[in-house]
């Protein structure tokens, strides 16, 4: 077993000076590349996975300060390392405002030339992860709701995430599977590496194991170069394969073989990669179902399964409607009224918090981004649905009399103030709102001394 060895491209019109680069580069472990220069160097950079470039400065029709521009025009991380003479300092300056990692004077030994790329391959794949990170947290939206469900959810998150077993979260599409995944991640030892979702359902199957797993240069056709699979990017961090069980059963045996053994090949490779992952896995189908149908491998199951967790649909935690409202809500520093609150909360939700939150910002949009109102819901939320939450809060208003002027009045009031709200105080379109004439509003605003 072996981690996958570090390409380097070294570029130098000298022969001499190429050799005793590729020389170098063999000694410190690296697998060596070599161009005689730039434009070679540009050649092998778009046919072969190359991890760092070590480059003179002064080459034929195309020298080191030409070639490094032409690199960040394609590829703005791939660490680039100057060669340089000496004299020639404000050059390498020069090269390093252009986007180099750092630069070596000549004559340099081994050890100043591995330092220069360590250094550089640290850097890359710190802003491969920043990069990640920020991609996480925009993802990020939290675990909203205080229901019973959503603190036995918690409490689960709180009690697998220190370990390293695998998860499988199960539950229906659009309940926050991956945000769950992330929850663990976030509050594992492995925190500070990557996270990388995969979604199986989205990828075409042919495609999927070298998405994975990766490929060698001519596995297949297309693959001019070699590719780093999910695997290998999440090393040291958490790997999130949603919809499991949309992934081909032959590939599933493949899977299974890497989490016994904590190994993969590329796709074309037959050498051995170790890798050290967290593998959680997420389904939106009954898994025991799912292995009847011959959609998933009853072993993997059993491997995935360590812990499980089942999210609840949203019709089973109606009570947090209301906090996730507002926390979607919050980023357009919206608000929603009662009698909205109460049509959401009649509804059956089959497109669970995904569903919620896009007629949310819908409604936002509809209503111009001032406070949402019954009227700006989709039809199926509001009519009859509408009229029963309303009608539900006057009779809990006058649970203690039957009068029924007293149950008009409260009805009224809330109605005006409902239209007031939503119209952000305009008298006249309220009264449209209301389906009655501005001066009947008036006069009603004066009869129950509502300002």
């Amino acid at each position: 077993m072996s981690e996958r060895i570090k390409t380097i491209l070294a570029v130098d019109d000298e022969p001499s000076m190429l050799r005793l680069l590729e020389i170098s580069l063999r000694q410190a472990g690296y697998q060596p590349l070599t161009a005689k220069d730039g434009r070679e160097a540009l050649e092998v950079i778009r046919t072969q996975d190359v991890d760092c470039v070590v480059t003179d400065l002064h080459m034929p029709r195309m020298d080191g300060l030409q070639l490094l521009k032409e690199i960040r025009q394609d590829n703005a991380e791939l660490p680039v390392i100057i060669v340089t003479a000496q004299g020639e300092v404000k050059s390498a300056i020069e090269a390093m405002k252009n986007g180099a990692s750092d630069y070596i004077l000549r004559p340099f030994d081994l050890e100043a030339l591995e330092v220069a790329i360590k250094r550089a391959l640290s850097f890359a794949r710190l802003v491969v992860e920043n990069q990640f990170l920020r991609e996480e947290k925009l993802a990020h939206t939290g675990l909203v709701g205080s229901s019973s469900v959503m603190q036995q959810l918690q409490q689960s998150i709180k009690q697998v995430a220190p370990e390293k077993a695998t998860v499988l979260v199960a539950g229906e599409t659009g309940t926050g599977k991956e945000l769950v995944a992330r929850a663990v991640h976030a509050g594992s030892p492995r925190r500070d590496a990557l996270f990388v979702a995969v979604n199986c359902a989205a990828i075409p199957h042919e495609m999927l194991e070298s998405e994975l797993f990766g490929h060698e240069k001519g596995a297949f056709t297309g693959a001019i170069k070699e590719r780093i699979g999910k695997f290998e990017l999440a090393d040291g961090g958490t790997l999130f394969l949603d919809e499991i069980t949309e992934m081909p059963m032959q590939l599933q045996a493949k899977l299974l073989r890497a989490l016994q053994e904590n190994v993969i090949e590329r796709v074309g490779g037959s050498r051995p990669i170790s890798v050290d992952i967290r593998v959680i896995a997420a389904t939106n189908r009954n898994p025991r179902d799912a292995i009847k149908d011959g959609k998933l491998r009853e072993d993997l199951y059993y491997r995935l399964n360590v812990f499980r967790i089942d999210l609840p649909a949203l019709k089973d935690r109606k009570s947090d409607i209301e906090a996730l409202a507002h926390h979607f809500l919050a980023k357009r520093h919206v608000e929603i009224s009662v009698a909205a609150i109460n049509a959401l909360m009649q509804y059956d939700w089959p497109g669970n918090v995904r569903e919620l939150e896009n007629v949310l910002e819908r409604a936002a949009i509809i209503s111009g981004n001032h406070a949402i109102m019954p009227q700006h819901l989709p039809a199926e939320m509001t009519g009859e649905h509408v009229m029963s939450a309303v009608i539900s809060e006057v009779t809990t208003s006058v649970t203690k009399t039957l009068a029924l002027p007293h149950a008009v009045e409260v009805l009224e009031r809330r109605l005006i103030a409902e239209a007031l709200l939503a119209t952000n105080g305009n008298k006249s379109r309220a009264a449209k709102l209301l389906e009655i004439s501005e001066r009947s509003l008036w006069y009603k605003l004066s009869q129950y001394q509502m300002s």
